[in-house]
C-alpha cells in the first residue's frame, strides 16, 4: 500500500483503483478554482506597451480567483471540471493503482523490509508517465476550458462544453492533436508522481517509526503536505512548459516553449504560479491522501466480509 513499509498491497487492484479515482476526483472537485487560478497565471505573458511593462492582469493566488470571480462569474473558477474528472478517472486511477505491483516488480520477488527510496521514485515516475500517456486527451481540453478568460461582447468561445472541445479538437487540427503537449506532460506527471508517492510513502514511512506516532489521519496530514511540498518544488519548471504548450499551439515543440519562455518573460517565470500551485498541490495531495486512506479501508473491509 502508498505509505506503507512493504512492496505489497493488502488489497485487490480492481479495489486500489477504485479508491485511487474516487479520492482524485474528490480532490479535484474541492481544489480546482486554484487550478483555474494557477493555469491562468501560468499562460499570463508580460504585456509591454511602448516601453512601459504594463501591470499583469492577473497578481497572485487570491487576487486572480478574485479576478476570475469578479470578471466571468464564480462558475468560471470550476472551468474543466468536467475533463478535470475524466482525468482524474484514468490519470488518477492508474497512476496510483500501479505504484504498488510496479514498485514490487522492480524491487523483485524475493525482497524483504523496506523498499528502497530510488525504487519508490522509479516505480512512481513509470506509473505518473504510463497514465498520462493515456490520459493526456483530458488534461489538454481541462487546460483549454481554463484558459479562456472573459471575452469582448459578441466573440464566441472557442469550446461550448468539454465534448465539444474534444470533437472541434479532433475536427480542426487532427486526432493527434489530443496529444499536444504529451513530451513535457509525460516529464511533468512522471516527476510529479514519483515527487508525490515516494515523498508520501518515504514521509509516512519514517513517521511511523517515531514513537507515538500511529497510522491515523494526522500521519496522512502530515506526508500529504510533504507530498505536496516536493511535487512543486520539482516539478513546477515542467508544469509551467506543459500549461503554455496545451493553452497556446504556437509553440512549435517543448524546447521552443522552453526557450520563448525563458527569452521573453525571464527564469523566474518557470515559478510564475508557484504559491498556487503548492496550495493546489498541496491541498490536493492532503485531500487526496485522507480521502485514498478512508477508502482503501472501506475496499478492505468490504473484501474482507
Amino acid at each position: 500500500m502508498v505509505g506503507g513499509g512493504s512492496s505489497q498491497s493488502d488489497i485487490s487492484f480492481a479495489g486500489t483503483f477504485a479508491s485511487s479515482a474516487f479520492a482524485a476526483c474528490f480532490a479535484e472537485v474541492c481544489t480546482i478554482p486554484l487550478d483555474t487560478a494557477k493555469v491562468r497565471l501560468q499562460l499570463q505573458k508580460q504585456a509591454v506597451i511602448g516601453d512601459v511593462v504594463a501591470l499583469p492582469k492577473y497578481r497572485g493566488m487570491l487576487g486572480t480567483v478574485a479576478t476570475i470571480a469578479r470578471e466571468e462569474g464564480l462558475s468560471a473558477l470550476w472551468k474543466g471540471i468536467v475533463p478535470g474528472l475524466q482525468r482524474q478517472c484514468v490519470n488518477g486511477g492508474l497512476r496510483i493503482a500501479l505504484y504498488d505491483p510496479v514498485k514490487s516488480f522492480y524491487v523483485g520477488p524475493d525482497h524483504v523490509g523496506d523498499v528502497p527510496l530510488s525504487k519508490k521514485i522509479l516505480a512512481g515516475f513509470t506509473t505518473g508517465a504510463m497514465a498520462i500517456a493515456v490520459a493526456n486527451p483530458t488534461d489538454l481540453v481541462k487546460v483549454r476550458l481554463q484558459s479562456e478568460g472573459k471575452l469582448p461582447p459578441g466573440v464566441p468561445r472557442r469550446y461550448t462544453g468539454s465534448l465539444n472541445a474534444y470533437s472541434t479538437i479532433v475536427r480542426q487540427e487532427g486526432v493527434g492533436a489530443l496529444w499536444t503537449g504529451i513530451g513535457p506532460n509525460i516529464t511533468r506527471n512522471g516527476i510529479i508522481n514519483a515527487a508525490e508517492l515516494a515523498s508520501y510513502d518515504q514521509v509516512k514511512q519514517t513517521i511511523l517509526k517515531i514513537p507515538g506516532f500511529t497510522d491515523n489521519v494526522l500521519t496522512h496530514l502530515l506526508a500529504g503536505l510533504g507530498a505536496g511540498f516536493f511535487a512543486v518544488c520539482v516539478g513546477s519548471p515542467v508544469d509551467v512548459v506543459k500549461s503554455r504548450m496545451m493553452g497556446d499551439s504556437s509553440y512549435k515543440s517543448t524546447l521552443d516553449c522552453f526557450i520563448k519562455t525563458l527569452k521573453n518573460d525571464g527564469p523566474f517565470s518557470f515559478y510564475k504560479g508557484f504559491i498556487p500551485n503548492f496550495g493546489r498541490l498541496g491541498s490536493w495531495n492532503v485531500i487526496m491522501f485522507l480521502t485514498l486512506e478512508q477508502a482503501k479501508m472501506y475496499v478492505k473491509r468490504l473484501e474482507s466480509a
